[in-house]
């Protein structure tokens, strides 16, 4: 319970108390019975009375029975008929006083209620007003000013993107020398536009630049632009420039541009919103100052296909620096940025770990590292290890085993039957990637995995990798028809992504002779709007075309898979065998275990590899067991 919500509880506690307090006092405890007073009158014990209109207040004659108070009926008041002989036969002594106006008891009956309607209202609308901001100060800039000392970060805590890093010295030069190009003549570029993949450290560059530069470091998300109410986004706008020159120079950094930099007019609704509007604002307001004032404008973004073109164009953000998924070289300078603080065992290779994690992000190794060093708590270790960042990798890329999901026998077969048909169909490809690891155990959504790790970066692919993945994706539907005889539900995800690449080497690449060299791009629209009014690219009958050669790529694919895995049927049935037993095998193994059921001159046929040691998982001394030893045996046998 936070500390404002326990301030409430008290002050209610408190109020309900002070009511209680209040209404209890209301009723007077001495307070006796008319007929009751008349007894006492008539017994002597009572020695004085006071009349304020129909209440009697007096004193009895015994001082330690105190005071009493009565109310007596109108038609006996003092007067002529009224109780004046009565109390004066029996010695009272009489007085009277003028009765009150009431003011005290209305002020307590209708004025302390209407209180606290006030007090609840004012609790209301304060709360209104921490939520909104206040309307005082809806337009008020949401970014934060951070002074030029509270940007730690620098370029040497920036892994990689050496490159990246060189194109953006000019702007952190000019920001500390500014007279120096002024001097020249020369101009800064006003934005700079940063593009690329989620997690690949776009804001930690801009952090790093501020830091670098050692000038005010202004950021804020496109999001905190948009409001409720119309008109304040520009107005924030205004206002985050406003301050912008107020500290210049500095540098203002705009994270998730595309939030409200989108293409105006591209929707159904028309283009007179309240997104546009800000956007208009953002534009004129680049425009409104010079670039030697000192004030550079950094914007990032993933999805620079959705921003308005007058955005991007020169005098706005003139320069886009992209900044990719890392390298092989650049991940592994990433992990040693990560690594640094924590005990890393002598074991662990960073070459081994950075090839066997391509296409990840700088915060997806960051979360590699920290995943590693939490399953070598749990273990009991008191260094991360290398079989803990491998176990780490394969819950991010495969997903983790579900010890909970079992499978009877017959299923349990059926998914190394299909599992083999993928590393079989990797084996007999000279261009896949090598297999790293198969098993037949649930993990992440999938009843089995068949892992590949590639041996090098590509940055183009030749029609003959691709057919050599495809017939990959296919290998386990190809061993279904070799061995059961009929395909499962089991392979319905490796079909959709088989169809997927056929559909893009036809459609998109031009490799295909149905079509010829035509490249039609990817069809998807990011606007329903520009969908609409551009339509399809091409006609029906190239759309069927398409639609033949995919589907006629596909076949011819499976049933080469499927006559090959007849032939090598006692590899297969061999390489299953194993993985039931054993239930997960590294791609050594598995090679191992397709030759030893085929003959010798067969060996021929599998043209394709396995990771070499990447499989295997050393124990806490760096060595291997008996069972592995065992399996590289047989293999150097076979």
């Amino acid at each position: 319970m936070d500390r404002n919500a326990r301030i409430r509880i008290i002050t209610a506690i408190l109020l309900v108390a002070v009511l209680f307090w209040v209404f209890a006092n209301l009723q007077p405890d001495d307070r006796i019975t008319y007929q009751q007073f008349r007894a006492e009158v008539e017994a002597g014990e009572v020695a004085s009375a006071t009349f304020i209109g129909q209440a009697v207040e007096g004193t009895f004659e015994d001082e330690e029975r105190g005071t009493f108070s009565t109310v007596v009926p109108p038609e006996v008041v003092l007067g002529p008929e009224g109780l004046e002989d009565f109390l004066v036969a029996n010695d009272v002594a009489l007085d009277a006083e003028v009765e009150a106006d009431g003011l005290g008891m209305l002020l307590l009956f209708f004025g302390f209620p209407l209180l606290l309607f006030i007090l609840f209202f004012w609790y209301l609308n304060r709360q209104a007003r921490g939520q909104m901001g206040g309307m005082a100060n809806v337009g008020k800039s949401k970014a934060k000013v951070h002074k030029p000392s509270e940007p730690t970060t620098r370029f040497d805590d920036v892994a990689g993107y050496k490159e990246v890093k060189q194109e953006i010295q000019e702007t952190v030069a000019f920001l500390r020398e500014p007279d120096k190009f002024r001097g020249a003549g020369a101009e800064i570029p006003k934005g700079m536009l940063m593009v690329g993949p989620p997690g690949t450290g776009k804001t930690l560059l801009a952090k790093a630049v501020a830091g670098e530069a050692g000038v005010p470091f202004i950021s804020v998300t496109g999001s905190d632009f948009m409001e409720m109410f119309v008109g304040v986004g520009a107005s924030r706008v205004r206002d985050m420039f406003k301050t912008a020159r107020e500290n210049a120079p500095c540098i203002i950094f705009i994270d998730e541009l595309d939030s409200i930099g989108r293409k105006r007019g591209a929707g159904l609704g028309g283009g007179h919103d309240e997104r546009e509007q800000t956007l208009n604002q953002l534009l004129g307001e680049i425009d409104g100052f010079e670039g030697s004032e000192g004030v550079v404008i950094m914007g990032a973004t993933n999805r620079p296909d959705v921003l308005d073109p007058a955005l991007l164009r020169p005098g706005r953000f003139d320069r886009q620096v992209a900044i990719p998924l890392p390298t092989l070289a650049e991940r592994i300078e990433i992990l040693e940025v990560h690594i640094k603080g924590k005990p890393i065992a002598d074991s662990v290779d960073l070459e081994v770990v950075a090839r066997g994690t391509p296409g990840m992000a700088g915060a997806d190794l960051r979360n590699l590292i920290n995943e590693a060093a939490l399953i070598a708590v749990r273990e009991g270790s008191e260094e991360v290890r290398m079989r803990d960042i491998e176990q780490a990798r394969e819950r991010q890329t495969i997903g983790r085993e579900r010890s909970s999901l079992r499978l009877d026998e017959d299923e349990k077969r059926a998914v190394a039957y299909h599992e083999g048909g993928h590393a079989l169909a990797a084996f007999l490809e000279e261009e896949a990637d090598p297999v790293y690891k198969i098993t037949c155990l649930p993990t992440g959504m999938a009843l089995g995995v068949t892992e590949q790790l590639p041996i090098d970066e590509r940055h183009i692919y030749l029609r003959s990798y691709l057919d050599a993945r495809i017939k990959v994706m296919l290998g386990g539907r190809a061993a279904e028809l070799a061995v059961l005889g009929q395909a499962t539900t089991g392979g319905q995800h490796d079909l959709v992504q088989a169809t997927k690449l056929a559909r893009a080497i036809v459609r998109e690449f031009g490799m295909s002779d149905a079509l010829g060299p035509v490249g039609y791009g990817d069809q998807q629209q990011v606007f329903l709007g520009e969908e609409l009014a551009r339509g399809s690219e091409y006609s029906d009958h190239t759309a069927q075309v398409i639609d033949d050669e995919v589907g006629r790529m596909l076949r011819v694919s499976l049933e080469a898979l499927v006559a090959r895995f007849r032939e090598l049927r006692g590899g297969l049935d061999s390489l299953v065998e194993e993985l039931v037993e054993s239930e997960t095998l590294t791609g050594e193994q598995a090679l191992a275990a397709i030759r030893r059921g085929i003959d010798p001159e067969q060996h021929q046929l599998l043209r394709g590899s396995a990771v070499v040691n990447n499989g295997q998982r050393p124990d806490l001394d760096g060595q291997r067991s008996e069972e592995e030893e065992a399996a590289e045996e047989r293999a150097g046998m076979a």
